[in-house]
């Protein structure tokens, strides 16, 4: 009876859809310190070891926002880790990466990050058709007491909710 080696490789989920298509990193703290107006949907210029890194989801998007530098996006502040394989070819683990949008959508963006008080965050990056996407968010910057009345809200619904479901 000959035993099979198991693959060591990890995929970032393995909840992977039959054309590649899945989430490698998600920001969710982004929609509780946020309320995100608009959302866009970016292809990002990456060199071959953040791509590789990516896949096995070595990345944190907490620190990160997107700036326009010269009429063009950049994602700033996020931290793909090194591709270990790579050794002394490796990528720098922040850097700025350039958003690739129409410039209908740069138009668009940069309107909406002239307005007094709006940020764009990362909100996750995904891969769709084998290319790495970025979907960020527009949006103004929630108070302390903007998230305790959005979570008390939250709670109020989830018993009104839960007495419902109850049989009497």
């Amino acid at each position: 009876m000959a035993r099979t080696k198991k693959s060591t490789k990890k995929r970032a989920l393995s909840t992977a859809s039959a054309n590649g298509d899945f989430t490698v990193a998600s920001n969710r703290r982004a929609r509780y310190d946020y309320a995100i107006d608009d959302t866009f949907d970016a292809g990002m210029a990456l060199k071959g070891t953040e791509v590789k890194s990516l896949r096995l989801g070595h990345v944190s998007l907490r620190e990160g926002y997107v700036g326009l530098q010269g009429g063009e996006a950049y994602l700033l502040g996020v931290h793909i880790a090194p591709y270990k394989p790579a050794s002394e070819y490796n990528h720098e683990p922040v850097r700025p990466r350039k958003l690739l949008l129409h410039r209908s959508e740069l138009f668009r963006l940069d309107r909406m990050l002239n307005a007094r008080g709006f940020t764009a965050v990362p909100l996750r990056i995904h891969f769709a058709g084998g290319h790495a996407k970025l979907e960020f968010g527009v949006g103004r910057g929630r108070t302390r007491y903007d998230k305790r009345a959005r979570t008390a809200e939250r709670d109020a619904q989830r018993q009104i909710e839960r007495h419902m479901r109850r049989p009497s």
